[in-house]
C-alpha cells in the first residue's frame, strides 16, 4: 500500500504533483538538486492552499493538514523509504538514466520508480535499474498537475502487473483519470500534439500570422481553452522543443514532427514563455 510518495523536481510539474498528492492525504517528500527552487515550491504549494481555502474548497483543517503532509528532503537518500518516486526532472535520457541507476541503490526493492516522461522510452529508462526493473513505470501527469485530471500509465517492457496496478489505483486516489498506454514515442497525448503546435508554428512562419491572432482562432472558432502559444509558454518553449526533438529522433526523422527554428530561435535567445516573463506573450 501507499502511504509515502517522494516527488524529484521541484519546477512547475514536480510542484502541481507534490500538490495534488498532499492534499489528497499522502506523505510527500519533495527534493530538487537546487533548495532554492524546493524552497520555492513548497511556499508556492503553501499559497495555493491558502487560496483554496478562500475559496471554500478547503477547509481550514484540511488545508493544515495538507499542509503539514509536504516536507523538503535536502538529499536524494531522504526518499529511500518512499513507497513511490514520482521523477519530475528535466527531458535528458542520460541525466533520468544517472538519477535512476543511483535510486536503484538507496531504495527499497519493491519501491516504485514512477517517470514523469512526456516522450522517452519508459523500458529505456528501466535499463539502469538492475534491482528489479519491473518497478519502473510510466507515469504521466499534465500541466498544471494538481488540476488537470489525466494521468497516462505507461507500461514498458519490463513493467509487472502489480505495478502498474498500484499505479492506477494511487491515480484514481489523487482524484485522477489514468489512462494505460503502450511504451510508444511520445505515448498517446504529446503525440496529437505535435500537429497542434507544430503546424501553428508553421503558419505563423508562412503565412506571417501572428501568436495572438492563431491563439484567437483557435479558442473562439476550435473550442480550446488555450490557444498553441499561450499554451507553449506555459508549459516553456525549451522543454516543448525538447519534447517534439525527442519524438523528430524516435520516429527516425519523420518531417511531420520536425522541430521549428522559430522555437529553437527562441530557445537561444532565453525567451522561454512564463517562467523567463517572456515567450510568444509578454507576463
Amino acid at each position: 500500500m501507499i502511504k509515502k510518495i517522494g516527488i524529484i523536481g521541484a519546477g512547475t510539474m514536480g510542484s502541481g504533483i507534490a500538490a495534488a498528492s498532499a492534499v489528497s492525504g499522502f506523505e510527500t517528500l519533495l527534493y530538487d538538486i537546487s533548495h532554492e527552487a524546493v524552497n520555492k515550491a513548497v511556499d508556492s504549494i503553501s499559497k495555493g492552499f491558502k487560496k483554496l481555502e478562500e475559496k471554500g474548497k478547503l477547509t481550514p483543517a484540511k488545508r493544515a493538514e495538507a499542509e503539514a503532509n509536504l516536507a523538503k528532503v535536502a538529499d536524494l537518500t531522504g526518499l529511500a523509504d518512499c513507497d513511490i518516486i514520482i521523477e519530475a526532472a528535466i527531458e535528458n535520457i542520460d541525466l533520468k538514466k544517472e538519477l535512476y541507476k543511483n535510486l536503484d541503490e538507496i531504495t527499497k526493492p519493491d519501491t516504485i520508480l514512477a517517470t514523469n516522461t512526456s516522450s522517452f522510452s519508459i523500458t529505456s529508462i528501466s535499463t539502469a535499474v538492475k534491482n528489479n526493473p519491473g518497478r519502473v513505470v510510466g507515469m504521466h501527469f499534465f500541466n498544471p498537475a494538481n488540476i488537470m485530471k489525466l494521468v497516462e500509465v505507461i507500461r514498458g517492457e519490463f513493467t509487472t502487473d502489480d505495478t502498474v496496478g498500484a499505479v492506477i489505483h494511487l491515480c484514481k486516489l489523487l482524484g485522477k483519470v489514468p489512462v494505460l498506454c503502450k511504451d510508444t514515442p511520445a505515448f498517446i497525448v504529446n503525440r496529437v500534439a505535435r500537429a497542434f503546435y507544430g503546424e501553428s508554428l508553421k503558419i505563423m512562419g508562412e503565412e506571417n500570422l501572428s501568436a495572438e491572432a492563431l491563439d484567437k482562432i483557435m479558442k473562439e472558432e476550435g473550442g480550446f481553452a488555450m490557444g498553441p502559444f499561450e499554451l507553449m509558454d506555459l508549459i516553456g518553449i525549451d522543454i516543448n522543443l525538447s519534447v517534439t526533438k525527442s519524438v523528430y529522433e524516435a520516429f527516425f526523422y519523420d518531417q511531420k514532427y520536425k522541430p521549428s527554428p522559430i522555437q529553437q530561435k527562441m530557445v537561444d535567445s532565453g525567451l522561454l514563455g512564463r517562467k523567463t516573463k517572456q515567450g510568444f506573450y509578454k507576463y
